[in-house]
């Protein structure tokens, strides 16, 4: 029997040691990495007409039965109310003590009958609670390509179309004017003589379609896209690009879930995989893995949170609304201090950790210090570099009175000690001045996420 999160951290001492010397390598999407270059990649959501291959690197659990919805609605801070089919939402949960176990997009593909997407935090939480209580459901797991047997496709192929030129795109390839479908709602289109499901939503800013079906008919689908859009610059992005994205919509992929500690949680630690425990890296040190936890409204889901039905985790939710809250911000690193850690690896002595491009994250969970006048003031989650606007930024959680644009704050860089992790070399940590700005970074982001 394969290793449970609960034997491990048995083993190890503590959750906080089990993360932060986790032996897992570094998380790869299973894609190609660059068709081009990652710079002209993530420039083409922005300027033509980006398609992006989702099929290999996301989780789908699909929930059906008469109790689906309410499963769901059991363990979801969202509103289910007028949830039809065709639908979809940003699907948030949280612990019975209210701090956030994660997120992902939950379609509504017909009458008892969803597809939870996502990172497998949030999903093997809901999987959990399904299989354990008292619900009429079933399930299938669909892991991610690098979860999933050895020489099993995936279930679905799943390819997003992002650009001011997608529209264009997609009336080429059904050959008729696209019907107008609002944010996070679905349309089925034929594509190629197929029957492809849509998602209508956006990646900073800009309007776009997720597109899906049966993984057998995804190479016919692919080869029209590229077909149609090739009159209108096309690009395809790799896995490097794709991976920074987020930057750019304010998304923060991998919060540390808070499942370590509280109600129900040890039984709940003895049942899920050790693989699935994920690993923590950054700055933020701290013995006990609850200084780790976030609220819901640290990254922004208070617009996802309804107090219009009962949930896990509802009162206590309640009290943290009622309390001082960090905000999510988008922080521009300095140039100068990001360069002066570059050029630390070609000087003597122990150099900075190494900046990736375009993502710097080396930890499921990333957690650094984010500081003022020498004093805590909140957490970094994510880094990277925007090729479009030219800036090495983070996302990060403050403290209200810290949140204003025009802050200057400074993140700290690198671990003290450093841990075991397979992606940590020697190192000496550093300090990155930073200036609030905010989530999402460009104002077209910000104006037209949603309309669009």
């Amino acid at each position: 029997m394969p290793e449970s999160v609960s034997d491990a951290v048995a083993r190890v001492g503590s959750p906080v040691d089990l993360l932060r010397n986790a032996q897992a390598r570094p998380t790869i999407f299973p894609v190609t990495p660059e068709f081009t270059n990652w710079r002209s990649e993530q420039l083409s959501w922005r300027t033509s007409v980006a398609l992006l291959d989702q099929s290999h690197h996301m989780t789908d659990l699909f929930i059906s039965g008469p109790d689906a919805l309410k499963l769901l609605s059991d363990t979801g801070v969202n509103s289910f109310a007028n949830f039809e089919v065709d639908r979809a939402k940003q699907f948030v949960a949280v612990n019975h003590e209210g701090y956030l176990i994660g997120d992902a997009i939950l379609f509504h593909l017909a009458e008892d009958s969803f597809d939870l997407v996502g990172w497998f935090m949030v999903l093997d939480w809901v999987q959990y609670l399904g299989e354990t209580g008292d619900y009429d459901v079933t399930f299938e797991r669909d892991a991610n390509s690098l979860m999933r047997e050895p020489g099993v496709p995936p279930k679905l192929f799943r390819y997003e179309l992002q650009g001011p030129h997608a529209l264009a795109v997609m009336e080429k390839l059904t050959g008729a004017p696209v019907p107008q479908t609002r944010f996070f709602h679905m349309a089925t289109f034929t594509i190629d003589g197929l029957e492809v499901r849509s998602l209508r939503h956006g990646m900073a800013g800009q309007p776009g379609f997720e597109l899906f079906g049966p993984w057998d008919e995804g190479e016919r689908v692919r080869s029209a896209i590229v077909s149609a859009g090739e009159e209108f610059g096309l690009v395809l992005v790799g896995a490097k690009a794709y991976s920074s994205a987020n930057l750019e919509s304010a998304w923060v992929p991998s919060p540390l879930p808070a499942i370590f500690t509280g109600e129900g949680m040890a039984d709940y630690l003895a049942w899920l995989p050790a693989a699935r425990a994920g690993s923590l890296a950054g700055s933020f040190v701290s013995d006990d893995i609850e200084d780790y936890y976030l609220t819901p409204y640290d990254l922004g889901y208070g617009r996802s949170v309804a107090f219009d039905h009962d949930f896990i985790g509802r009162a206590a939710l309640e009290k943290h609304a009622e309390a001082p809250r960090r905000a999510k911000v988008t922080l521009v690193w300095n140039p100068d201090d990001v360069a002066t850690a570059q050029r630390s690896l070609y000087e003597p002595g122990t150099p900075a950790k190494y900046i990736d491009f375009p993502k710097a994250r080396y930890g499921v969970y990333q957690v650094d210090r984010v500081l003022a006048d020498g004093r805590d003031v909140g957490i970094s989650h994510d880094a990277g570099y925007i090729t479009g606007e030219q800036v090495f930024v983070s996302l990060a959680s403050v403290d209200a009175e810290h949140a204003e644009p025009g802050t200057e704050v400074v993140v700290v860089w690198g671990e003290d000690p450093n841990s075991r992790k397979p992606a940590v070399e020697p190192h000496r940590q550093v300090e990155v001045r930073a200036t609030v700005y905010p989530a999402p970074y460009s104002s077209f982001a910000r104006e037209n996420y949603r309309k669009n």
